[in-house]
């Protein structure tokens, strides 16, 4: 294939800076999955979206082109527009995950060694513990108090706030550290992030306590939060790279920023589905946590929550009995929207070049995922793969179809097979990633916009 952007004109080239403008601004504002739930209702509000609560309190019946959402716990999100055709007939759906590798806060992390102050951490997906050394980092999240009330926490983002770090021996002595395996050179429990130096002013009574620099970060979460220090075991506090999305390389035709795994794909979907017409079909958009973690859990795919949100659209739609979600289901057709690890020269033993996917050559479908023989995949039959070179064909679409490296070289997964088990077509579908689940990833402006157009031509025509 051709790199893409031989094959653009101009308009297409100022829509193209357009998205990924707007997609780098709403990186910058949505590091942890909590931030991009409430951007994203934010956003649909503005577009005429409804809670689906307001329907059900009511019992107001849904008609064709109401738009509505499905706030789960505020860290997983649904959206749907009302088609034209009967909902047991199958619905379009994209779906993508908004969690991203991080390192979480404990639930008792403050402590003093030494007169540093420092905050324990656990690693939450799949990291190289080294590459989060010696970087500024940020801290983002919730603190619950147990009245209820709940504060918003964004440390190290604002140009006025510090940033916090973790630590790493300096090479003059680190021979027998450099003789470690790469996974080992630093332990997950050696990812204690520094976040001070200062003690308190000293009393007559501190004179002989300890901990004056732990009491001093309590002071100033205490005036900054009105948080005290057994408020950590109600709060989600994730520490994330500090810093904005950035455009990448010189000709400024890449993005480099965190997260990216899968927000990109979030992002294009979201705005691909806010941008659709209505459809003949009813479509829907889910953005979910815990991909990256297994999809477990209340905010995770395999919860029930979206089989339930239809439930209750089957129902408002003169649909009450069960078997309408069973039809509608079998009947639907799903991209699951996540990234692809895109072809590196400078790695290039664990790539497949044939079967590799590579920048500037638009969007890429994954026919199956999984390891050790496709083991754990969604395999997408090859009437679904057909139907959908078709679409994309008819609407000038650029893709590529890939596969995630050599045979034995690793593998992975996504949520593609959760609604698979539900009888829906499913077939992954994202864009390239270069370093990815690296605190900083990069992808290409180009193969964002065809994601772009490739998810709005699917919800029209799938």
């Amino acid at each position: 294939m051709e790199n893409v952007w031989k094959k653009y004109k101009d308009e297409d080239i100022n829509r193209l800076s357009e998205i990924c403008d707007d997609y780098r601004k709403f990186l910058s504002i949505s590091k942890i999955e909590r931030e991009v739930i409430k951007n994203s209702i934010l956003i649909a509000e503005q577009r005429g979206f409804v809670d689906l609560n307001t329907y059900i309190k009511e019992n107001k019946k849904l008609e064709v082109g109401d738009k509505i959402y499905v706030n789960n716990r505020n860290k997983s999100l649904a959206l749907f527009v009302i088609g034209r055709e009967d909902i047991t007939n199958g619905i379009n759906i994209l779906g993508a995950h908004v969690d991203s590798p991080r390192l979480d806060l404990k639930a008792n992390p403050l402590y003093e060694e030494n007169e540093f102050a420092y905050l324990d951490t656990h690693y939450y997906g799949g990291i190289k513990k080294y590459q989060w050394v010696t970087i500024p980092l940020a801290l983002h999240g919730v603190v619950v108090k147990k009245n209820g009330e709940v504060m918003d926490v964004v440390i190290g983002e604002d140009e006025r706030d510090p940033v916090i770090g973790i630590t790493d021996l300096l090479p003059h002595l680190g021979k027998e550290q450099m003789k470690k395996e790469a996974s080992v050179v630093i332990e997950g429990e050696g990812l204690d992030v520094l976040i001070g130096s200062m003690p308190c002013e000293e009393t007559e009574e501190d004179s002989k306590k300890e901990d004056l620099v732990k009491r001093n970060i309590l002071n100033i979460l205490k005036n900054k939060y009105n948080m005290d220090e057994d408020d950590f075991l109600s709060a989600e506090i994730e520490v994330v790279p500090a810093g904005r999305a950035r455009d990448f390389g010189l000709d400024r035709s890449m993005i480099m920023a965190y997260g990216q795994d899968d927000k990109v794909c979030a992002y294009s979907s979201l705005r691909a589905f806010l941008d659709c017409p209505t459809c003949d079909k009813t479509i829907s958009c889910i953005l979910v946590d815990k991909e990256e973690i297994g999809s477990v859990g209340a905010t995770g795919m395999c919860s029930t929550f979206y089989e339930n949100a239809l439930l209750e659209i089957c129902n408002l739609l003169g649909h009450p009995e069960n078997v309408a979600l069973a039809r509608c289901l079998s009947n639907s057709y799903m991209l699951s929207s996540d990234v692809n690890a895109a072809y590196d020269p400078l790695y290039s033993d664990v790539m497949d070049k044939r079967n590799a996917s590579y920048f500037n050559q638009g969007v890429v479908f994954c026919k199956y995922t999984g390891s050790r023989g496709k083991s754990g995949s969604n395999d997408a039959n090859a009437e679904y793969v057909a139907k959908l070179r078709n679409i994309m064909d008819r609407n000038s679409v650029y893709f590529q179809i890939s596969e995630l490296g050599k045979v034995d070289a690793g593998g992975g997964g996504t949520i593609a097979y959760i609604l698979a088990n539900k009888n829906v077509n499913v077939i992954d579908c994202g864009v390239g990633v270069l370093s990815m689940h690296a605190p900083w990833e990069v992808t290409a402006k180009a193969d964002i916009y065809e994601a772009y157009k490739c998810y709005i031509a699917f919800l029209k025509e799938a």
